[in-house]
């Protein structure tokens, strides 16, 4: 799968789009996706644009103690995606605070939207399981794709 990184246009910049395409693992009995999967289609994204600005989640847990976790999600679920339907999850940061910062994410099937969602971040002290502030270099690059 391909990531489709932002245009150095300032607008453009400040969302991160990911394709996505529904496979048959991602549908429920009915044949359309599995409510929980638009949530990891976002989640995915949020890693992606994580990794496309230079910073693996995986090296900041292992060498900084730091990990990004889910605090709250606010979703809704307007049109169901079905199988092999190709999709769009677009992300930007709506909210960028000391410790935590707030992702808008929808996702769309060409221009309809299927749902959307306002998710939370949290920066935790993994060892201590106590909110910590995002580095500062993780900050800095979060805050030129922040959304004005």
């Amino acid at each position: 799968m391909q990531t489709i990184l932002p245009p150095d246009d300032p607008v453009a910049a400040s969302r991160f789009v990911l394709p996505v395409r529904v496979y048959y693992e991602d549908t429920d009995a009915a044949g359309v996706v599995y409510y929980a999967n638009y949530l990891r289609f976002c989640e995915r994204a949020r890693t992606e644009w994580l990794r496309a600005i230079g910073f693996e989640q995986q090296r900041m847990l292992t060498e900084d103690g730091l990990a990004f976790v889910v605090r709250s999600v606010k979703a809704d679920y307007l049109l169901p995606a079905r199988l092999d339907d190709a999709l769009t999850v677009v992300s930007t940061i709506n909210v960028l605070q000391r410790a935590s910062m707030i992702f808008g994410q929808k996702i769309l099937r060409s221009s309809e939207l299927l749902f959307a969602a306002d998710v939370r971040i949290a920066c935790v002290d993994w060892n201590r399981g106590k909110p910590a502030p995002i580095p500062a270099a993780v900050r800095s690059q979060l805050e030129k794709l922040q959304s004005t």
